[in-house]
């Protein structure tokens, strides 16, 4: 959380206030796991539109997305594929975590209304750099998967 201080001269000042970082290398488990879940609305398709520049119109033309495979309009497929960062951010390992890679494979779309849950489970812990290799899954409401992947992250260190 950031602070703004009115009573400063020149502007605002800002300042960082305590937070409770993440678990560290230490205190990570091989089979540890957090999960994050989120209904995808039509708003969510068109915001994400707007923040990517992606207006294929697969995503936003239902006229033209009724011609395609899918019948309608699909998110982003980088949509869902974001919900793993609070699961990584602020869940496992948590706050102060550094992605340093992300792989996904896309196995089905994301309609609209979709519930997707973006879940991380903990594989290897790689001791030479004290980060961690966790496998990735993306799930739907039917518990189909939609995606899945691999992230290298390391954590935060160690509370003092």
């Amino acid at each position: 959380m950031i602070v703004h201080n009115p009573e400063s001269i020149g502007g605002t000042k800002e300042r960082a206030m305590d937070f409770e970082l993440g678990k560290s290398y230490d205190e990570l488990q091989i089979g540890d796991e957090a999960s994050f879940s989120k209904t995808i609305t039509e708003t969510d398709v068109y915001l994400f539109a707007g923040i990517s520049g992606d207006f294929n119109p697969m995503h936003v033309n239902e006229a033209f997305a009724k011609q395609t495979p899918f019948k309608t309009r699909i998110a982003h497929g980088a949509l869902p594929q974001s919900l793993i960062a609070p699961v990584l951010g602020t869940k496992l390992p948590g706050l102060g975590t550094i992605a340093v890679e992300i792989t996904c494979r896309f196995k089905a779309p994301t309609f609209f209304g979709d519930t997707i849950t973006a879940g991380a489970r903990i594989t290897e812990k790689i001791e030479k750099n004290k980060w961690v290799r966790l496998a990735l899954t993306w799930k739907n409401q039917r518990n189909e998967t939609i995606a899945e992947g691999e992230a290298v992250v390391i954590p935060p260190p160690k509370k003092s």
